[in-house]
């Protein structure tokens, strides 16, 4: 065993110059202050054996090898019989990586031969393969595959995987031997029926598993409100729109202790007729309530870079539209959580406020408090139920929605 940075243990399939042989690698784990790296094997050479099947068969019968001593070695002896068999980027030409690098730099040809290199210079190092070492320790050229492809991509990049692949080409053959000579074929000759089917089986229920976990992450993601992933569900400032008196507005509201904070200053609230609007203005003023709140300048800077669009969520839409006709047809015509949504709007711009004017209204019109409180299943409408006509209701609510756009100041 030998160092270097932390990953579990991986079968793998090599092909070597005598032929495709499967085994386990540790690419890397830290243990007692030090990163350590193995393969299968001992003090004799590293393990490989020519199927799945062998190498399973050789895990479980009570074999001594030095990869015990991982510290999730437990871990993965206890995983289903399918454990044995690679990954497809787990495969590893060795043999072809001359040829691979006689291609052209693509992502995926810079991406195998980073992976060859990679493991090789493990098994190098892990097996004492002293040619192989030498090579690697010569020739730093080849640690610039770990850059990935795009040191590859300039006229320059380009010239140097040329002379990296004359590198290989010249000294390959010499490593491939050194590795080849410390690689010990383990031959198993009495692989017990059905070992086959166990590895088939298993690998089928991890993939069903995988297909199961994988529709339930796109259900959860069709699920998933986009409005979480916006800046202003980062801020925790939201945009809002009012429909009311034929307009359509909007501005910026958020919570501070539990109490509104609108878009404005000494009451008054300021609300655009476009969203591009209410955008180009936050650029260009500070001078309101929001500025104050610990999130505001990064909604600006935001905006500034030209990367902030009004996104309004479903529960920050308030419609005003049909309600007083509505009231004055009778409760049965009234959608209730329209008129709860909207006397939410007007409640929060008074509270925000901080004036008497929705309270001193109420007391001047007492039975319009007990037909919202009825209206919206509050317990202190106290028995009242609207009787007709309903013209005062509808009347008064109008007063509700002028109180509001008073507020209201088109910047």
């Amino acid at each position: 065993m030998t160092s270097t940075a932390n990953r579990a243990i991986i079968p793998v399939m090599l092909s070597l110059d005598k032929g495709d042989v499967y085994t386990l690698w540790a690419p890397s784990w830290r243990e007692h202050g030090s990163e350590w790296q193995a393969f299968l094997g001992d003090d004799s050479g590293v393990f490989v054996f020519d199927s799945p099947e062998a190498l399973l068969h050789y895990l479980e019968s009570g074999n001594k090898f030095d990869l015990s001593e991982h510290p999730k070695w437990a871990a993965f002896a206890q995983m289903p019989a399918d454990r044995v068999v690679p990954a497809e980027n787990h495969h590893f030409d060795v043999v072809g990586l001359p040829a691979l690098l006689a291609e052209r730099p693509s992502y995926e040809n810079v991406s195998r031969a980073a992976a060859i290199v990679n493991i090789t210079r493990s098994l190098a190092t892990v097996s004492a393969a002293d040619d192989a070492v030498v090579f690697y320790a010569s020739h730093s050229i080849t640690n610039n595959l770990a850059r990935g492809f795009d040191h590859y991509s300039s006229e320059a990049g380009f010239e140097e995987w040329t002379g990296l692949g004359q590198v290989i080409l010249s000294n390959w053959k010499k490593v491939r031997t050194a590795l080849d000579n410390q690689v010990k074929l383990v031959e198993i000759s009495d692989i017990p029926a059905g070992t086959t089917e166990r590895i088939a089986k298993a690998t089928a229920d991890r993939e069903a598993a995988r297909k199961e976990a994988e529709a339930q992450r796109a259900q959860e993601a069709a699920e998933a409100d986009p409005y979480d992933l916006s800046p202003w569900s980062a801020a925790g400032i939201d945009p809002v729109k009012i429909f009311i008196d034929g307009s359509t507005l909007y501005t910026l509201r958020t919570y501070v202790n539990g109490s509104p904070v609108f878009l404005g200053k000494f009451g008054e609230i300021f609300t655009f007729n476009s969203s591009k609007a209410l955008v180009r203005w936050i650029t260009e003023h500070d001078d309101h309530d929001l500025a104050k709140t610990a999130t505001w300048e990064n909604l600006v800077a935001t905006a500034n870079a030209g990367e902030l669009f009004v996104q309004v969520h479903r529960d920050n839409t308030y419609s005003f539209r049909g309600l007083a006709e509505a009231i004055l047809k009778g409760p049965q015509e009234v959608d209730t959580e329209q008129m709860s949504a909207a006397y939410e709007i007007m409640a929060d711009a008074a509270d925000w406020a901080a004036d008497d004017s929705m309270n001193a209204f109420f007391l001047a019109n007492p039975r319009m408090q007990d037909y919202i409180s009825y209206m919206l299943g509050a317990p202190e409408h106290a028995g009242y139920v609207p009787t007709a006509p309903f013209s005062d209701h509808a009347d008064a609510w109008r007063e509700l929605e002028k109180l509001l756009m008073r507020r209201f100041s088109k910047s």
